[in-house]
């Protein structure tokens, strides 16, 4: 037995006007994963509980069998084991945004407004330089900083805690920086970091280059996600399967290093929409081939494009998750005569109308190769059709438990 869990992260979304009231889903022309509704099951599944952000790292602890109301400790510390960092139990984690601002006439950083949260997807590359300069100012014996992917970084503060609260930039796009900023007793450091970080990145040659080339300067840090080292139960254990996950996303590959699945690197893959779709489709189809049996496929465009505000690519995206990377694994699954199941489901909602996540139910289709349906062409992936049946799951962690066990 195969399975399969793919995740087109932030997919689900609300009836659009300019689309006839539809939803980027019902837009899309997805026949691939279509034609596993029409043969399987589809339903609804709120993956973030009442009283917890609709975070990626919520969402994803709930879709891969995990409770976020008894594992989450926050998502900076996810995403800082996927890069390597050795974090101990009395180690706090941050996450560290590259963000573009645009300044103000009074010139007070309080004034300026976030206009993007991942500074024109800036490189990892371009990310190394800028680091250096923050990290000359700002590390010291007890506080580091490092580079993650793209404008995802991390930084970590040994033996301490601050009592601080921090908004995700994601959140308050075309908002007033001022009234966002970190608050609380101890929270000087993180907006010190943050206004100086603009003294400092604004006239960076890095900056200048994008700007010459029409991008958007990563001219300021934004930190936010603080955590802790959290301790999942083994996934492989729990399911009885030897998994691995494939993702752009460090915080996806720090959850799935807790739970114990391999991470496989793949290169090409950016988390945004012009990643190779391809390559990760390849990748896990010789995971199939090399014995394993579970496959965790994320896929970030269709957030990013609606973090953007772009309903044309966040259709588009939604398109190439179906064709370019689910359809290829599902024709070599069906090739191999082996049993598979397939789960097709959203981490969360990312409506365009608010270009940030929501903890509305999400959409699913659960598809068993050995327990086909009769054919019904009214059960599709998108949000009308799910909350037509009669399945529902208050529980993303349930409707995983369901997937391995039914």
């Amino acid at each position: 037995m195969k399975y399969l869990i793919a995740v087109p992260d932030g997919a689900a979304d609300d009836p659009i006007d300019s689309l006839g009231g539809r939803t980027p889903l019902e837009a899309a022309d997805m026949p691939c994963i279509n034609r596993l509704a029409a043969y399987g099951e589809i339903g609804t599944c709120r993956t973030v509980p009442e009283g917890i952000s609709p975070g990626s790292d919520s969402a994803n602890l709930s879709v891969m069998g995990y409770d976020p109301r008894v594992y989450l400790t926050g998502r900076s510390s996810l995403e800082t084991v996927s890069i390597g960092v050795d974090m101990k139990k009395t180690d706090v984690s941050f996450r560290v945004n590259f963000i573009t601002v645009e300044p103000s006439p009074s010139g007070k950083y309080d004034d300026f407004t976030i206009i993007d949260h991942a500074a024109g997807d800036i490189t990892t590359e371009e990310s190394c330089e800028l680091m250096e300069c923050l990290k000359k100012e700002f590390e010291t014996d007890s506080t580091h900083l490092y580079v993650g992917t793209q404008y995802r970084h991390c930084m970590i503060f040994n033996g301490f805690k601050p009592e601080c609260s921090f908004i995700p930039p994601h959140d308050i796009l075309g908002k007033r920086a001022g009234d966002y900023l970190p608050e609380g007793k101890d929270c000087d450091f993180f907006v010190n970091m943050t206004k100086r970080s603009y003294e400092i990145f604004k006239d960076h040659p890095v900056n200048r280059a994008r700007e010459a080339r029409g991008l958007n300067p990563a001219n300021s840090v934004w930190i936010w996600g603080m955590g802790t080292r959290p301790e999942l139960p083994d996934f492989n254990r729990k399911y009885g399967v030897d998994g691995c996950v494939i993702s752009a996303v460090d915080l996806i590959k720090g959850i799935g290093i807790f739970a114990g699945l391999e991470i496989l690197d793949v290169p090409g893959i950016t988390g945004s929409i012009n990643t190779d779709f391809e390559a990760k489709a390849q990748a896990a189809i010789e995971a199939y081939k090399n014995g394993k049996d579970f496959v965790y496929l994320h896929m970030e465009g269709t957030d990013e494009c609606s973090h953007q505000g772009n309903l044309e690519n966040k259709i588009k995206c939604a398109e190439y998750i179906d064709k370019r990377a689910v359809k290829p694994i599902i024709d070599y699954l069906e090739s191999t005569g082996e049993r598979f199941k397939v789960l097709v489901v959203p981490d969360h909602r990312t409506p365009l109308s608010i270009r940030t996540h929501s903890s509305d139910p999400v959409p699913y289709v659960i598809y068993d190769s050995a327990d086909r349906k009769p054919e019904d062409r009214s059960r599709k992936f998108n949000e009308r059709a799910a909350e037509a049946s009669e399945m529902h799951f208050e529980n993303g962690y349930e409707m995983t438990d369901y997937f391995f066990e039914k």
